[in-house]
């Protein structure tokens, strides 16, 4: 079993910067891709980036070009760099890992964190 925790969420002001980090615990995620979500309040959870383990990354349309994923399997984790963040952007986002390709579905991926809020204000 994989264990995951997020931590950086928080308030921030419109166009500043938040960095999410998600820490595995369990095996190594060295094989897994990984990816992060987020779920506004009556939203469905959807994907915000993802990297496999090679290191393909994809990010969904709305953050391209602020948003950077990117992994240490040395240390187990995943991070997700947000700047120029927006009021659109606030959410619930969770950490997820999946053994095998990266995919872009949230029940696909099998294992996941317990969610960090991150709150932008206009």
């Amino acid at each position: 079993q994989v264990q995951l925790v997020e931590s950086g969420g928080g308030l921030v002001q419109s166009g500043g910067s938040l960095r999410l980090s998600c820490a595995a615990s369990g095996p190594t995620i060295s094989t897994y891709s990984m990816g992060w979500f987020r779920q506004a309040p009556g939203k469905e959870r959807d994907i915000v980036a993802a990297i496999s383990w090679s290191g393909v990354t994809y990010y969904a349309e709305s953050v391209k070009g602020r948003f950077t994923i990117s992994r240490d399997n040395a240390k187990n984790t995943v991070y997700l760099q947000m700047n120029s963040l927006k009021p659109e952007d606030t959410a619930v986002y969770y950490c997820a890992a999946r053994r095998g390709g990266l995919v872009r579905l949230s029940p696909e991926y099998d294992y996941w964190g317990q969610g960090t809020q991150v709150t932008v204000s206009s």
